[in-house]
């Protein structure tokens, strides 16, 4: 029996199972076997009449932008293929990102101070033979995803909104006009009449369904991620008392072709700890199962503990897949995705809660335009998942924090250029440190950072170029003079918009989009 059978067997549930049909999907995805599904198809035929003017597919995150809307005036209804509950393990982000609760109406104080969980500082960033560097405020609050949930779940209602618990979605036929939308059988009453209870006819689908969405599947037509976050961990008491918390330290060399690295942050009902790595999507690459043994393995060391004294709560592990071609632009009219759907994240997030809030106020703004402008063809849609360079241009550290299957590195080049990399953002301050540690890329930041470390550490510049490749860095070049180019047009931005205000509905949510993505593309959106 490995320690992964032995830790894991022993917690409530199928936990084990769970963990092999995660594994069995990461082989899938390795081997470019997963079925390509067809489940949206197209229609000349036009409806004449709506149920619905949104319905939201995917609950778990979909209920923040269906309450939003809802909220709105908009008839919306919410799909969820189980029941609409929050998971116990808490959702880390920075309290400054909370506002956008307050500033949309979904949360009064009082509730949003509910919501919080834990909240702790500082928090440690540290690479092997470095120094440490110590932030405050950053990935510092854990909401509570039960009562979030739960509470949004019912301003939602009372909002008008429809909620379709344990009903998957099977289908959609796009019209002229608005969509179809085949779901499965479900227990509540669909409150309207309709002679097929079975479908549901909306103006707009919106996509909240994840990375593995089947709309998703069809859209991108099998097309393997360009790379892929491995993520395992645990939520354990026993630990000795630690008020702080880690966003990203590694404390081991390269080994098994991957780098490793660590998160760990209090909980209500213990400490997490997280193990994860970078790669691509290679066949010969480690299982899940694997990767928690070597955290199993590495935990003690990493936390000055023995495993016999940790009583273990819960298990968590998953993959992350990313695209260089995201956002994802849909190939049909009507439908939007939003959140992993999208892949509107960097491929150092693990997008989720923290990546769907940074977006909200906009998706929210630019959803209730497009209705009231009747622009929700593909390409009027596309605008709300624009191109964002503060994103494309993390590629080049992705690839900076990972090793390809085939190519021998130093074992110790990674942490000594992280440990480059952060000696010096620390030296500039927190407004270059702090919002790339948010996952937020703003072009004099960069620049400052790149040039001092050039400056500071030439040689070890000069051996990351083979470890990226030419053509990633060319590529990288192309997305960093953009983020330079989205820096200056945000500014224009700035100074045009109380003029689109007086636009006629069509043109003011182009050039709104357009505002919007100058603003998030250059990391305008950061506020400390």
């Amino acid at each position: 029996m490995t320690l992964t059978d032995r830790i894991l067997s022993q917690l409530p549930g199928d936990v084990l199972g769970g963990l092999r049909k995660a594994d069995n999907l990461w082989q899938s995805l390795k081997e470019d076997s997963i079925p390509i599904p067809t489940v949206v198809k197209e229609s000349q035929q036009p409806l004449v009449g709506v149920d619905w003017d949104v319905i939201v597919c995917g609950g778990t995150l979909g209920i923040l932008i269906a309450t939003a809307i809802a909220r709105m005036g908009w008839r919306v209804a919410l799909i969820e293929r189980g029941i609409l509950r929050g998971r116990d393990q808490e959702w880390n982000i920075s309290r400054q990102e909370l506002a956008t609760f307050l500033e949309l109406n979904l949360l009064s104080e009082s509730e949003l101070q509910q919501a919080i969980a834990t909240e702790y500082n500082p928090a440690r960033i540290s690479f092997l033979g470095g120094k440490e560097h110590w932030v405050k405020d950053v990935l510092n609050i854990g909401i509570d995803p039960v009562f979030l949930l739960d509470t949004l779940k019912s301003k939602f209602l009372q909002f008008g909104g429809q909620l379709l618990e344990n009903t998957p979605f099977q289908g959609a036929v796009v019209h002229p006009d608005g969509v179809t939308v085949n779901i499965g059988s479900p227990i509540l009453d669909l409150g309207f009449e309709s002679n097929n209870p079975t479908s549901l006819k909306t103006r707009l689908l919106i996509d909240a369904m994840g990375h593995f969405s089947p709309i998703v599947q069809q859209a991108r037509q099998g097309k393997k991620p360009d790379g892929v976050c491995l993520v395992v961990g645990t939520c354990a008491q026993g630990f000795p008392e630690n008020d702080t918390g880690d966003l990203l330290v590694s404390f081991t060399p390269i080994q098994n072709q991957c780098q490793y690295f660590w998160e760990a942050f209090p909980a209500r009902d213990g400490r997490t700890t997280y193990l994860f790595s970078y790669m691509d999507a290679d066949r010969k690459r480690s299982s899940l199962a694997d990767l928690f043994e070597d955290y199993l393995r590495l935990l003690p060391q990493y936390q000055n503990v023995q495993l016999e004294q940790l009583q273990f709560q819960r298990a968590l592990f998953g993959f992350f897949p990313s695209y260089r071609q995201s956002p994802l632009k849909m190939p049909w009219h009507r439908i939007l995705p939003v959140g992993d759907s999208s892949g509107a994240q960097s491929p150092l997030s693990f997008g989720g809660f923290g990546a769907m809030v940074r977006h909200l106020k906009r998706l929210v703004s630019g959803i209730d335009e497009a209705l009231r402008s009747d622009e929700l063809s593909k390409n009027a849609l596309a605008l709300l998942q624009p191109y964002q360079p503060n994103l494309a241009v993390t590629w080049l550290f992705q690839r900076a924090m990972s090793v390809a299957i085939d190519r021998q590195v130093d074992p110790d080049r990674i942490n000594q250029l992280l440990a480059a990399v952060f000696l010096e953002m620390e030296q500039l301050g927190d407004a270059v440190l702090k919002p790339f540690l948010q996952d937020v890329v703003q072009f004099p930041a960069l620049s400052q950072t790149l040039w001092q470390t050039q400056i500071s550490h030439p040689a070890l510049v000069v051996k990351i170029i083979p470890q990226v490749g030419l053509i990633a860095l060319l590529d990288w070049l192309v997305h960093y003079f953009n983020l330079g180019a989205y820096s200056a047009l945000y500014q224009l931005g700035k100074a045009i918009e109380p003029w689109v205000k007086n636009l006629p509905p069509v043109p003011q949510y182009y050039c709104h989009r357009w505002i919007d993505a100058w603003k998030y593309g250059s990391g305008g959106d950061y506020s400390n």
